[in-house]
């Protein structure tokens, strides 16, 4: 018998885009129906709905989506965008009931040298303790590369 295989997957970021282009902000009863929108009747299979630590407003809507998305078993798709911050944003993502981490981490040598002022071993180093740390907490971690384009993919080491 053939096994059926998901070549694409739609992850889906309007809800914490649209946050970030002017004169648009959603409340936490528009991004709710939106969520409801996005993952029951076009079927996306992963949406991200905010990023950590914003404001109280961002808070209660995650909080909001998360308590809906447990009565119909979609936990896993809502996904919270999160930072290398020494767990604050795990801490946010917990108490909203979140269980997915969209962890940006810098993915250039540039980015390292002149933003952070580290060496990559030190932020791959953070960047474990925080996937670790999102473990013990019950949270799952997908791990964005901000600047890889221009960063590290040419660099061997």
């Amino acid at each position: 018998m053939p096994v059926n295989k998901r070549l694409i997957e739609i992850m889906d970021t309007t809800l914490r885009d649209g946050e970030q282009t002017s004169s648009v902000s959603f409340s936490a009863s528009e991004k709710l129906t939106l969520t409801k929108l996005l993952l029951e009747e076009l079927q996306v299979d992963r949406i991200e709905v905010a990023s950590a630590r914003v404001s109280e407003g961002e808070f209660q809507a995650v909080k909001s989506i998360m308590e809906w998305a447990k009565t119909r078993g979609f936990e896993k798709r809502i996904e919270v965008l999160t930072f290398v911050d020494g767990g604050i944003s795990l801490d946010w993502m917990e108490q909203t009931g979140a269980q997915v981490q969209n962890l940006l981490t810098k993915g250039s040598l540039n980015h390292l040298t002149h933003q952070l002022k580290k060496t990559p071993q030190q932020h791959f180093k953070d960047i474990s303790q925080v996937i670790e740390a999102g473990l013990k907490k019950g949270i799952e971690t997908n791990v964005y590369l901000e600047d890889w384009s221009n960063g590290m993919r040419n660099d061997p080491d």
